[in-house]
């Protein structure tokens, strides 16, 4: 028998894509799916257009439920809740603006079973602009197991990548995650602190308890970009707007496990960034671009410190933090 799957979809004010999402679950080719929505008190008809399609599709499910909030928790808060419903031996969390290929959940299923050491799996994602056609199609994201430098580089230690991603976030394939149900409670689940930011605390939670990030080469996931998703953001912009909301988050995760040299540099950019935050000068032109080169960069004390610890201290040309 087929291990059950939990589908796990968290919606917010998500009616004009979340039947289009509904439907590429319901066409996937694995048997065993339980179907879980979580909403965080959407103000439109999200929830009714979800429980119609329940009450039209509920036996292709061998279990299907929508949770409902009373008050807008955040992002992390809302995933914990489908979390802590889910009975799967394996979760795929989907938006609710995206959608499933129709080998999705068996091509994840197969590669963890051939490879039973994989408790957190990521694969490729076609990249879309609003609509899902030959049209709108941006780009897919690529296999980079092959370039040392990746955070996915053959052979590559989750105590690696945990330093990795403690000097920035660089997962390209975040909605294509597969995820085992009880590595995941096991470290957690989302952290509720940070109510908009719910993938990158994992990454480092889960790494940072021995638990590798793996890649398998397959698209399993269509990603939808527009104006309303929360990550997605003009290109017009020097420095995406949501960096400057992390701050909190980077004293509580990043911070205190970095070397004091890269701790410094980094702290050093966030204060000079911050007349970045005006919308005059946080644009994509010349002018902004090179004052942010220089401020950050040329006049960035902690770079110079960095480079001087490499030349004096050979050992640290090895370290995963300084290369």
């Amino acid at each position: 028998m087929p291990h059950l799957v939990s589908v796990i979809i968290s919606t917010y004010n998500s009616s004009e894509f979340i039947v289009e999402t509904l439907e590429s679950v319901l066409k996937q080719t694995w048997s065993e799916i339980e179907l879980i929505i979580t909403d965080d008190c959407s103000l439109d008809d999200t929830v009714q257009k979800c429980d119609n399609w329940i009450n039209e599709n509920r036996q292709r499910f061998t279990r299907s439920l929508i949770i409902t909030s009373d008050v807008n928790t955040g992002v992390s808060a809302n995933a914990n809740r489908g979390l802590k419903c889910a009975k799967g031996d394996w979760i795929k969390f989907l938006g609710a603006d995206d959608t499933l290929m129709e080998h999705c959940i068996e091509d994840n299923m197969l590669w963890v079973k051939s490879h039973q050491e994989i408790r957190v799996l990521f694969s490729k994602v076609n990249i879309y602009s609003r609509l899902f056609t030959p049209e709108t199609y941006i780009y897919t994201t690529q296999d980079d197991t092959s370039d040392p430098n990746s955070i996915m580089a053959t052979g590559i230690s989750a105590e690696s990548q945990y330093k990795m991603l403690l000097i920035s976030d660089r997962l390209h394939y975040t909605p294509s995650v597969f995820l085992h149900r009880e590595t995941l409670l096991s470290v957690g689940g989302f952290d509720e602190r940070f109510r908009l930011l719910e993938d990158y605390p994992l990454w480092l939670n889960l790494t940072r308890n021995g638990n590798k990030l793996n890649f398998m080469n397959k698209v399993t996931v269509n990603y939808r970009r527009h104006n309303k998703a929360i990550n997605n953001v003009s290109k017009s912009f020097l420095i995406n707007p949501n960096y400057f909301k992390l701050e909190e988050f980077r004293k509580v995760y990043t911070y205190p496990f970095l070397p004091v040299d890269i701790r410094f540099s980094q702290r050093y950019t966030w204060y000079m960034s911050q007349i970045f935050r005006f919308r005059l000068l946080n644009k994509q032109v010349l002018l902004s671009s090179t004052l942010l080169n220089v401020l950050t960069v040329y006049l960035n004390p902690g770079r110079y410190l960095i480079w001087f610890n490499k030349t004096l201290r050979k050992e640290l040309k090895e370290d995963v933090f300084y290369k």
